[in-house]
Formats: structure tokens, C-alpha cells, sequence
């Protein structure tokens, strides 16, 4: 063997030897997976509220939630956002609600995904004013 293939060789060893100390030193890139969430809405004339349900805490507290009033068929480029609230967690439960929006129709709420928690869609639900 000559002295080049030894350099070579060991040279290979050490790249060999420090590629892997990197990888047994380095931290997990790996983040836990994304939480399920309910998101539930009610609507008591036009006043609109609900909540927001999981298993994790980042998932139902201090969450935005989007009132959608829905035109045509759900999620369609016609629904159009008219409210936000930001839930506050009571009994384990993220609470919102947008009060009276004076407003008829057909509403669902959502919650965007977020790096802990999976997005969600409430049920569809009609608002009426109570004369």
C-alpha cells in the first residue's frame, strides 16, 4: 500500500468518524406532530360563539378564530371572513364569540394550522334575527 493510499484512507476514516459524532451530537430536528382541534359554533339570533376543543393547550387557548359566512357550497371563493376572536380557555376549553353581528345567514367558524395544531371547520349553521 502506498503512502498516498494510506493518507487517503485516513483521511476517509476521520471524514468518516466526525460525520458521525455530528450526527449522535446533534438535537432532533424532528417536532411532535400536529394536534387534532374541534371547532364547534352556535348561533342564538345573530349572535355567534363556540369553541375550540384538543388535547393540546396551544391548540385551544389564545387560538384566532374566522367567522365565514357562507355563500354557495362551504370553503367556496365566495365565503367571505366577517369576524375574528381570539379564544380564552375556560374548563379546559377555548371559548369565542363574536356577539351579535346583526348579521343573516348561513356561518361556519375556522381555525387556521398552526405549528403545534392541525387546522379545523365547524359545522355550518343558520343565524336569525329573533323579533
Amino acid at each position: 500500500m502506498s503512502s498516498r493510499t494510506t493518507t487517503r484512507t485516513l483521511a476517509a476514516a476521520i471524514g468518516l468518524a466526525t460525520a458521525a459524532a455530528v450526527l449522535v451530537s446533534a438535537p432532533s430536528s424532528q417536532a411532535a406532530p400536529r394536534a387534532n382541534n374541534v371547532v364547534t359554533i352556535k348561533a342564538e339570533g345573530t349572535d355567534l360563539s363556540g369553541t375550540v376543543k384538543s388535547k393540546r393547550r396551544a391548540c385551544k387557548n389564545e387560538r384566532k378564530v374566522f367567522l365565514v359566512k357562507q355563500k354557495g357550497a362551504k370553503g367556496g371563493s365566495n365565503d367571505k371572513v366577517i369576524a375574528t376572536d381570539i379564544t380564552e380557555l375556560d374548563d379546559g376549553v377555548g371559548e369565542w364569540s363574536t356577539g351579535n353581528t346583526g348579521i343573516e345567514g348561513r356561518f361556519y367558524a375556522k381555525v387556521k394550522r398552526t405549528a403545534l395544531c392541525k387546522a379545523a371547520v365547524s359545522k355550518t349553521v343558520r343565524a336569525a334575527r329573533q323579533d
